[in-house]
This record gives structure tokens, C-alpha cells and sequence, in this order.
């Protein structure tokens, strides 16, 4: 079996591996020193012969705020309730806005390279010690950290526009946490079906830029007029980690315990298909590769 059109490797006759959520969790804990190492490599990596290094991740998110704040606010002047934005709503949307673009890069920084964590790490595929099932969680750790910092800027403008904090804040982790799983789930279904069809990392990233428009990254879910365009965007596996990440972070209210429950159901669901496809997989990437 070779070539990227091949189909998928039979599983008939030959011992099964684990690909149980127990499992998932094991690789993790097992495999927590490489995962950080790896992780970290990345990190550094992404700004190596750069001036400024790993400042970058910090001033990167500071420029993006200022940029959309000027762009949003002083040249279209708009809110996220609707109509033309007041002086008092410039601010309060630039946060807005930025809120739900943190969430949004995270989600895209890992889904849209997962399709290449095999074709990228290749010489690892042979090497049979290596437990290749580690690649989602180490650019999923490596989006988190860039992501940190954004929070960071976040934080430190609600203090500036607001003076105050919300103590709901602290729900924002609980919050993040389904999505996470999310991730993982895409990043080891996309890896592997990458593998195979290599047309897969295009179509990611045409389908990842029309989610940028089909989630509430710039406006509210309520004020979407048509109900079936507003019941796609609902079921946007973003639509309810980003308002959730809102309410804790800006508005200060507890979000809603029963959906955000379903959620998380549905997210250790997603989260163990992908990871039992890759471990069903992974025994025909050295034929491809």
C-alpha cells in the first residue's frame, strides 16, 4: 500500500490497539516531560532569529487589540448589539471582538496544521517507540501558551476600560475546557485522514475561515434574523464556548449550566472518535510515508 490515495489500512487479523478514553488520558499523563519539551520547541521555534523572540507573543495580541479597536469602532463604528456604536461602545465592542478572536485562534492555530502533525514529523512515523499520538497535544499546549498571553492583554484592558474585574473569571478555565477536547479530537482525526488524503489541509482552511463568519466572533447570535442561519451557527462548535468565555471573562455572568453540560458530553464524545480513528490508523502511516 503507498501513495497519498490510498485507502486505509485493514485492521482485520492484527491486535487491536487501545483507543479508549482511559488511553487518551494515559499518553498524556505517560508521555507529560516529551509533550512539555516538544511543546516548548515549538513555541521558541515560531519566533527563532526574530529581535524581540517570544515577546512577540505578547505585543502580537496587544497590536491585534489596538488594530481592531480602531478598525471596528472609530472607522465602522459598530456595536455588537446592533447599530451605529456610541462613544461609550467603542471600547466595550473592542473587547468584544477580541474576546472572541482569542478563542477563535486557538481553535484555528491547532485545527488547521493538524492535517500535517504526521506529514511534518514524518522520521518519527518509523521509529516504533514513539507514540505519535502526542502531536495534538503538544501544539495543542503551544497554542494554549500563545493564547495565555492574549488572555493577559485581555484582562489588562477590561482593568483599564473598567477598573474591575469579575470574579467569574476564575469559571473561564471550566469554560475553555470542552473546547480543548474539541481540538483534540479534530487535531487526531485531521492528522490521520491528512496522512492519506492531502487535500485535507486545504480544505480545513477554507472551512476554518467561513467559521470566522459563521460564529459570533463580531456580533451576537441574537441578532441573526433568518432562524435557520441562526440555528447553523449555534450548532458552530464555537457558538457556545465563545459567548461562555464572554459572560466569565467580560459581563460577568455565570453561563448556563445545562447547554454548557451537553457540551461537554459531546466534547469527551469528539474528543475519543478522533483519538480512537488515529490509534485505528496509525499502523498504515509507514506505507504512506
Amino acid at each position: 500500500m503507498s501513495g497519498a490515495g490510498s485507502v486505509l489500512p485493514p485492521v482485520i487479523g492484527r491486535k487491536r490497539p487501545r483507543g479508549g478514553i482511559g488511553e487518551m488520558v494515559r499518553v498524556l499523563v505517560s508521555h507529560r516531560d516529551l509533550v512539555w519539551q516538544m511543546a516548548k520547541r515549538e513555541v521558541v521555534g515560531r519566533y527563532k532569529g526574530s529581535v524581540l523572540g517570544l515577546m512577540w507573543s505578547f505585543f502580537y495580541p496587544l497590536l491585534m487589540l489596538a488594530a481592531y479597536t480602531f478598525a471596528f469602532s472609530y472607522v465602522f463604528r459598530v456595536s455588537p448589539r446592533g447599530g451605529a456604536a456610541t462613544s461609550s461602545d467603542i471600547l466595550d465592542f473592542a473587547l468584544y471582538a477580541f474576546s472572541g478572536l482569542v478563542l477563535f485562534t486557538f481553535f484555528t492555530e491547532v485545527v488547521t496544521k493538524a492535517p500535517t502533525f504526521i506529514l511534518q514529523n514524518a522520521n518519527y512515523v518509523k521509529k516504533v517507540v514513539f507514540p505519535l499520538e502526542v502531536f495534538p497535544y503538544v501544539y495543542l499546549v503551544a497554542s494554549l501558551i500563545h493564547t495565555g498571553m492574549s488572555v493577559v492583554v485581555l484582562l489588562v484592558a477590561h482593568v483599564v476600560v473598567h477598573q474591575t474585574l469579575p470574579w467569574t473569571i476564575v469559571l473561564a478555565p471550566v469554560v475553555v475546557l470542552p473546547l480543548t477536547l474539541v481540538i483534540l479530537g479534530l487535531g487526531w482525526f485531521l492528522s490521520a485522514l491528512g496522512v492519506y488524503l492531502r487535500d485535507v489541509a486545504q480544505t480545513v482552511g477554507i472551512v476554518a475561515m467561513m467559521m470566522m463568519y459563521l460564529s459570533p466572533v463580531f456580533y451576537t447570535v441574537d441578532r441573526i434574523q433568518s432562524p435557520a442561519l441562526r440555528t447553523v451557527i449555534r450548532l458552530n462548535p464555537l457558538t457556545i464556548p465563545l459567548e461562555a468565555f464572554r459572560w466569565t471573562l467580560g459581563i460577568g455572568n455565570l453561563p448556563g449550566e445545562w447547554w454548557l453540560a451537553g457540551y461537554c458530553v459531546v466534547s469527551v464524545v469528539v474528543a475519543w472518535m478522533g483519538f480512537y480513528f488515529f490509534q485505528r490508523t496509525k499502523r498504515g502511516f509507514a506505507d504512506v510515508l
